[in-house]
């Protein structure tokens, strides 16, 4: 299980975990699942687009996840956002589907980008997803302060001189960075998995941030092993226990903050 092309796997595994845990709680915390959705299927467009032409497939995610960004970030300021990120993911979903059905490797091409293959990954693809990975943590730590009050306190984030369009810019740019690095080898809808359940789940659990993004890593990670573990032993799709596991953490999250609330209501109630 740790040998030969599955030590690949926990590796990469391990990086993704981390990246979208601390990259996942923001996109929590802002309220932004529906962007985090659609701009990995704009890369997956753009992977499509550039294996058809014969260009390096990282490219055309770079290029397509950085524009789905810019267009959402943009357009958004000036009308409704979720309209803007359904129409963006609609237009990236008929690109993709445009650019695969001029290829041979139709299905092939829709099981990677969409579903990842992460048991199918080479060494030589680890540098770069690490690389790219420590990047996009760097850019959480220096922007760390601007985006939490952007999220929790806009008003005052505006009064300190804090411009939310410019963060909502840079940190949508910081999701387009993970999706670039991500959907080769672990596919569109996984990394959106691992970037909403993890850190839903570790909000319910506590109300400090640094104690939130630790627990979604944390989460996150557990979460990646153990589903690389079961689909090792039963054969089943990564992804499948992916998103099961996710969802079960983000439901004990949920029943142990409805203990929570109870547990503290309880004595106020007495007391009265």
């Amino acid at each position: 299980m740790f040998s030969g092309f599955m030590a690949n796997a926990w590796e990469i595994g391990t990086i993704v975990a981390i990246v979208a845990g601390v990259v996942g709680f923001f996109v929590v915390l802002r309220g932004a699942a529906f962007a985090a959705h659609a701009i990995p299927n704009g890369a997956f467009a753009g992977a499509a687009g550039a294996n058809l032409i014969g260009v390096n497939p990282l490219i055309g995610l770079g290029v397509f996840s950085a524009c789905a960004a810019l267009g959402i970030g943009k357009l958004g300021r000036r009308g409704r956002a979720d309209a803007v990120t359904a129409l963006a993911l609609v237009m990236m979903l008929a690109l993709g589907a445009a650019f695969l059905s001029q290829t041979t490797e139709y299905e092939p091409q829709i099981f990677s980008l969409l579903f990842g293959e992460i048991l199918g990954v080479s060494s030589g693809e680890i540098w770069p997803v690490a690389i790219l990975g420590l990047v996009c943590i760097i850019a959480v730590g220096v922007f760390y302060r601007r985006l939490m009050l952007t999220s929790i306190v806009p008003e005052i984030a505006e009064a300190k001189g804090i411009g939310p369009y410019r963060v909502e810019i840079i940190f949508l740019l910081i999701v387009a960075c993970t999706t670039t690095m991500t959907v080769p080898v672990v596919g569109a809808l996984l990394i959106f998995t691992l970037m909403i359940g993890p850190p839903a789940a570790a909000r319910c659990f506590t109300d400090r941030p640094g104690l939130a993004v630790l627990g979604s890593v944390l989460i996150a990670l557990f979460t990646i092993w153990l589903a690389i573990a079961s689909a090792y032993e039963t054969d089943w799709p990564v992804g499948f226990y992916v998103g099961a596991f996710s969802a079960t953490w983000y439901g004990i999250g949920r029943a142990f903050a409805a203990w929570d609330r109870r547990r503290i209501r309880g004595p106020a109630r007495a007391a009265t």
